[in-house]
């Protein structure tokens, strides 16, 4: 099937007459619990919430959430407990999908990187984010906005390897990466993101990440718009026609994620890849429908 907008996704899960059971990590946070409830409304959801139960109760009484049925609490005194047990719970197959609630990504990733009740599998770990891109009326997605800070050519090149695998699901087949940096033209060592940005694109052809075309470096105008690449002359099957965008570290990638967020009002669905199930972890910032997207899509990805 093909996703042709964010939504689409939400729809598919809905529609697929399946139910995940979310494991939410340290779940007393209204905004999360807003989204699981929405998830569970619309009938592809049912959440265990680990935390206190007095913090879990306040936080579902502000979101105006009633417990019991599909909204259970499993206790847990502390916060290390409560990621620990939603972690386990994916480990040992109780639970489908693991949620981040009120605790830091570093700390939710040290239990799912746990070698005892983890969801190691054996590969780098990398944040995707699919979104509507604005004017260009198609799907494109975005990494690394949340996990990788500089990460290395090795590393990047495996980053490419899990947005291509949440571009491919979406119906992508044959995904086009942009490797994203300032200028298109190799300008080495000022900018040792285009050297970086060229040899991931030559890496990449040589088989290393299958059914995917990588072209960098690329400045992002170049990358997504047929007319600013004609202009500058800038060929290739990737020029003006990315699927995704893949940024040199973590700042310019977030930054462009929060400046869609907050100048075009853009809808993200963000998860991170390469445990044995993708985490639906949603920012502190991102809006309620955000939430619910990136909770449909670690639904979607995890089959």
């Amino acid at each position: 099937m093909k996703i042709e907008r964010v939504r689409d996704i939400l729809d598919a899960v809905a529609r697929s007459g399946r139910k995940w059971r979310l494991s939410v990590a340290c779940a007393q946070d209204a905004a999360v619990l807003e989204a699981v409830a929405e998830a569970c409304r619309h009938g592809f959801a049912e959440a265990a919430l680990y935390g206190r139960p007095d913090a879990v109760g306040t936080a579902a009484e502000a979101a105006g959430l009633k417990l019991g049925d599909a909204l259970t609490v499993a206790p847990a005194d502390t916060e290390a407990d409560a990621v620990r047990g939603a972690v386990a719970a994916i480990h040992e197959g109780r639970a489908d999908v693991l949620v981040k609630g009120r605790v830091s990504t570093a700390n939710l990733l040290r239990a799912v990187l746990s070698r005892e009740l983890g969801m190691r599998a054996g590969r780098l770990l990398s944040h995707v984010a699919v979104f509507d891109a604005p004017r260009l009326n198609r799907l494109m997605l975005l990494t690394d906005a949340g996990i990788n800070i500089t990460p290395n050519v090795q590393r990047k090149v495996a980053i490419v390897e899990n947005a291509v695998k949440v571009a491919r699901a979406l119906g992508i087949e044959r995904p086009r990466v942009a490797m994203l940096a300032a200028v298109d033209t190799l300008n080495y060592p000022a900018m040792e993101a285009t050297l970086e940005a060229a040899l991931v694109a030559k890496i990449v052809r040589s088989g290393v990440v299958a059914h995917a075309v990588v072209d960098g470096p690329f400045a992002l105008d170049n990358a997504v718009s047929p007319a600013a690449a004609a202009k500058k002359h800038r060929k290739g099957d990737v020029a003006g026609r990315a699927d995704i965008l893949c940024a040199p570290e973590i700042e310019t990638a977030n930054v462009l994620y929060k400046a869609l967020q907050c100048f075009c009002d853009v809808t993200f669905a963000g998860v991170v890849m390469g445990a044995s199930k993708p985490l639906a972890v949603a920012s502190r910032s991102d809006s309620p429908a955000s939430k619910l997207m990136t909770i449909a899509l670690a639904c979607y990805l995890s089959e």
